[in-house]
Formats: structure tokens, sequence, C-alpha cells
């Protein structure tokens, strides 16, 4: 019996040239998120606006902390007060600035009719701004 020897093919080289698939996908994947956030970073419209010296800077919107208790009692900016004068206080609000906000606070235990009655008296004054104060909930409760 004889054993005869296979003849080996050389191996092959090493590839030694540099596969740029990749780094193109990778480069086009890039150039598509760019393209498309650069819009949202230039969202703001930059304004060289006139000068003058009567300007004044906006002030923030004033607002008004309106309170019914428990027991039903009024109150406005922390004072108590009835509802004839609460209006006329909401309607001298409105005529110096309608932008005024009217942030109520009324306790849990009073009706919803109660919540209506103010937002129609601050509605009908002309503040059409309302906020609804609430106690965050406790950690230990939830």
């Amino acid at each position: 019996m004889a054993f005869g020897r296979f003849n080996k093919t050389p191996a092959s080289a090493p590839i030694s040239a540099i596969n740029v698939t990749p780094l193109v996908d990778v480069m086009l994947v890039l150039l598509v998120i760019f393209i498309m956030a650069a819009p949202l970073l230039a969202a703001s419209i930059r304004l060289d606006l006139p000068q003058a010296a009567s300007a004044t800077r906006a002030n923030p919107p004033a607002a008004i902390a309106v309170q019914i208790n428990a027991q039903g009692e009024l109150f406005a900016d922390g004072k108590a007060t009835d509802m004839d004068a609460l209006k006329a206080l909401l309607k001298q609000q409105a005529e110096r600035n309608p932008q005024t906000e009217v942030q109520l606070s009324i306790d849990q235990s009073l009706p919803y009719a109660r919540a209506v009655e103010l937002m129609d008296a601050a509605q009908t004054a002309g503040l059409s701004r309302m906020g609804f104060v609430a106690q965050p909930q406790a950690a230990a409760a939830r």
C-alpha cells in the first residue's frame, strides 16, 4: 500500500484592501440624521429689532389666587371677601391686564357648582386664563 501526498496549494494571502461599504453605510445614516436634525437646531428666528427709549420688557402675567375653604368662605389673595367684591376685583384686574391668571383653590368637599360659579365670575369679568391649584401627593400615600 502506497501512501501518496496531496499537493498542497499555497495558503491564500490576506486581503490588504479596506472594505469601504460599511463605512459608506454609516456615513449615509449619519448624513440622514443630520439632515433631519438640522431644522430642529435652527428653530428660533433671529431678529434685529429697532431700538426705542420708551420700550419696556413685558412683565410676566399677573395672577389672582382665589380660595374657598370647607366652610364655603371665599378668599382673594389671602383676604376674606364676598362674591360681589370678588367680581369687582376681577373686573378691575381684567381692565388692567386681561392676561391675568385666576388660580382657583377649592376644598375637595365642596360641590362642583362652586367651582363653576367662580369660573363664570372670572370669565364674565373678562379673564379667561384659569389655573386649578392642587396639592401634590405624599410619597407614602402612593
